[in-house]
């Protein structure tokens, strides 16, 4: 069976920035990724004909929605899209009860109760069928929405932060039923949020999204290690974020003057005396974690600096140390660790830094998104 796929290409000036993005998506969930305000929710309404876009196109397995370069421009209404879109705030029919609002679109089709009963034992609400959306909590409600969105049997299911106002524990069991879905009925999702956790836990493939563009694509794993542009670190929160200049580079390290402090790297693409974009996690960072394997010592960069603050989290705690190079790095340590419970603001520690959790990042090799328009302009 070929695989269902859908080709986005389009442009919109909206009042902040212009809208330009390019991206394909198969039946997997594709997480769009970034700050609120980014033109991910646009993005959606493109797709779903909510809204029209100033150039481009928009197909879906040979059948255009949208095309703006032809002698007949093409834009399919909405209704004919077969684009299901689950939104945010629900959007539930308050005086119909959570069998009448999946129903709602079938109408028309015969045992269109029937189907609606299926989808709610689907989404494990069969038992509260009869109730309104207000007799129902927010889980049950976006359950009900979801629902209502596959009621129709669309080829492509879009989410716009559908799980943003629930608690964490009604999310996690919300991104299982969307992964099964997804896989059941071979679905193409495109998935919106800005909060990472769930991006990470939902998505098949994630698309950093700023600006109006699609900064980096792919999968979790390989965007996390590695971000493609300053940018992307950017949107991913990443912290202790450099500048440094590399002063040496043989096959198997790199030498870099990190604002007057000396550390060495694993090899990475960069070029001798360029200024790269350098940083380092705060979990690969310990507090003299080197001296525990003395014969491992040549792999760590030792450091000398002052704690200037300390935060406890539910996971962690974090550790501020200001360096001799000035620079404030974030340290992440166990939240009851033994070994940081003793620490205080202005106490003198040592710091080790794994050579291969130094990264580098070359903006001669960094990726710049490009529109298509201007990607036809050059050539």
């Amino acid at each position: 069976m070929q695989q269902s796929r859908l080709r986005v290409c389009v442009e919109k000036q909206l009042a902040a920035f212009k809208l330009s993005v390019e991206f394909e998506v198969g039946t997997e969930i594709l997480v769009l990724f970034g700050p609120s305000g980014a033109g991910k929710t646009q993005t959606l309404n493109a797709i779903a004909g909510l809204a029209t876009p100033d150039a481009g196109e928009i197909t879906l397995d040979g059948v255009t929605f949208f095309r703006s370069d032809t002698d007949q421009p093409i834009n399919i209404p909405a209704r004919k899209r077969g684009v299901g879109y689950v939104f945010q705030h629900y959007a539930l029919f308050p005086h119909l009860t959570a069998m009448e609002n999946i129903a709602y679109s079938l109408w028309r089709k015969p045992e269109a109760h029937k189907h609606a009963l299926d989808l709610l034992r689907r989404m494990h609400l069969a038992p509260l069928a009869f109730r309104y959306p207000h007799q129902l909590s927010g889980g049950q409600q976006q359950r009900v929405a979801i629902a209502r969105a596959l009621a129709a049997e669309p080829k492509v299911l879009l989410m716009d932060e559908p799980f943003s106002a629930l608690d964490r524990a009604i999310r996690e069991s919300l991104h299982k039923d969307i992964r099964s879905l997804q896989m059941e009925s071979e679905l193409i999702v495109i998935y919106v949020t800005h909060n990472l956790d769930d991006a990470l836990a939902v998505g098949h493939r994630l698309a950093l999204v700023s600006d109006g563009c699609v900064q980096q694509t792919g999968s979790p794993t390989d965007v996390l290690r590695r971000p493609a542009s300053r940018e992307s670190l950017r949107i991913l929160g990443v912290r202790n974020v450099f500048e440094a200049k590399v002063i040496a580079l043989t096959e198997k390290e790199l030498c870099l003057d990190w604002q007057g402090l000396l550390i060495k790297a694993s090899a990475q693409q960069a070029e001798v005396g360029e200024v790269v974009t350098l940083y380092i996690r705060p979990e690969m960072i310990s507090v003299t974690s080197a001296d525990r394997f003395p014969d491992r010592q040549s792999l760590y960069n030792k450091i000398i600096g002052r704690v200037t603050g300390c935060l406890i989290g539910q996971h962690h705690r974090t550790l501020t140390v200001r360096l001799q190079n000035e620079c404030e790095v974030e340290v992440y340590l166990p939240g009851l660790a033994d070994d940081s419970s003793s620490l205080s603001d202005g106490e003198e520690i040592e710091l080790a830094l794994p050579r291969d959790s130094v990264n580098v990042l070359s903006e001669k090799s960094a990726f710049h998104p490009v529109s298509s328009r201007q990607r036809n302009s050059r050539a």
